[in-house]
């Protein structure tokens, strides 16, 4: 048994309540799901901007009528105070996953990006300092290391961001970690590195590559690949997140000892370029799909605006410090989400 495995242990013979926001989204209602099958009360609160209620079906359908009805959900925005007030009422422990993503939106519509992105942070921030939750666990993300060439990515070496929503990202840190040592908050950041799995969108001016493209093969359409197909991703399948944000979460009621304000890399440690993305997935949607792929060749594009060229997260500090260990590689969690289209 695994540390992971002891913690989730834990959790089942000690249920606690805890807050999913963006509990409709990709990630969320991932969160949402797993910590219903561990017997948890879990709130949920999304105002279905790019969230689904499709997937929250999803999870009921899954987890069967006994562990669904320990699930609340609150259909609401980040942005209004009362709302999220609300939402952490009784509640010992948020996963603050909403959010707007993508950093072309966030360079088409700036001030929306930032009003979700830092107004709701700071909404949500507070509404969990005056219901005195025990921990705040938040998203960020990679593209808060912005120009920095180097690599792999540590925590602590940081460039200037590329756009609106790396910015936004790199403010929450900077927030959380000022109003967790002004309000006694134990928060922790999260910076996810091209999460990928089951219920992402494949639609939509947005959509992330993965999806994207597994839609595209399987239908038998050319991909598009934006530059030359050498930029590189630490792509991470999302059952990663999953337990890097549950670790996060209860880490000082185990024997370790975090300290609070940081934030922690959370990826797989390795990475492939687009070309080889392709190449991988295109032979798995070949394998699995009735459709041909073999001839269908990509599309390139010119490189577009804000986008990193190379990424590649040093995860030894979320290793050594909240016992995170990568339960899937990024091939290992291709295939797995390839064959479940």
């Amino acid at each position: 048994m695994n540390y992971y495995d002891k913690v989730i242990e834990n959790i089942q013979d000690k249920p606690k309540r805890w807050l999913v926001t963006g509990a409709a989204g990709f990630i969320g209602s991932h969160l949402v799901e797993n910590l219903l099958a561990f017997g948890q009360e879990v709130t949920g609160l999304d105002n279905f901007s790019t969230g689904f209620r499709r997937n929250l079906s999803l999870v009921s359908e899954s987890l069967g009528t006994r562990r669904a009805e320990k699930f609340r959900f609150i259909e609401g925005d980040i942005r209004n105070a009362e709302v999220c007030r609300m939402a952490c009422d009784g509640v010992d422990y948020v996963l603050h996953q909403a959010a707007l993503g993508s950093v072309p939106r966030s360079l088409k519509d700036p001030l929306t990006t930032h009003s979700v992105n830092v107004d709701g942070f700071v909404n949500m921030f507070l509404a969990a300092r005056d219901a005195k939750v025990e921990r705040f666990v938040y998203a960020s993300s990679s593209s808060v290391y912005g120009d920095s060439p180097i690599l792999p990515k540590k925590e602590d070496e940081i460039g200037v961001p590329l756009s609106p929503y790396a910015l936004s990202k790199r403010m929450n840190e900077e927030i959380a970690q000022v109003y967790g040592n002004v309000y006694d908050l134990k928060a922790i950041g999260l910076r996810y590195f091209n999460v990928f799995g089951p219920r992402q969108d494949p639609e939509g001016p947005y959509a992330a590559v993965i999806p994207r493209w597994i839609s595209a093969l399987t239908r038998g359409i050319a991909p598009v690949i934006y530059g030359d197909g050498e930029t590189s991703r630490d792509f991470c399948y999302v059952a990663n997140v999953v337990q890097a944000n549950i670790l996060a979460s209860i880490a000082t009621e185990t024997e370790r000892c975090v300290p609070w304000g940081e934030v922690y890399n959370v990826a797989c440690g390795e990475r492939i370029t687009l070309n080889q993305l392709f190449d991988i997935l295109k032979k798995e949607v070949e394998e699995k799909n009735e459709y041909c792929a073999k001839d269908i060749r990509a599309e390139y594009k010119d490189f577009r605006q804000g986008d990193i060229r190379h990424s590649l997260a040093d995860i030894s500090k979320a290793k050594n410090v909240l016992g995170y260990l990568p339960s899937h590689s990024v091939v290992n969690g291709l295939k797995v989400f390839a064959h479940s289209k």
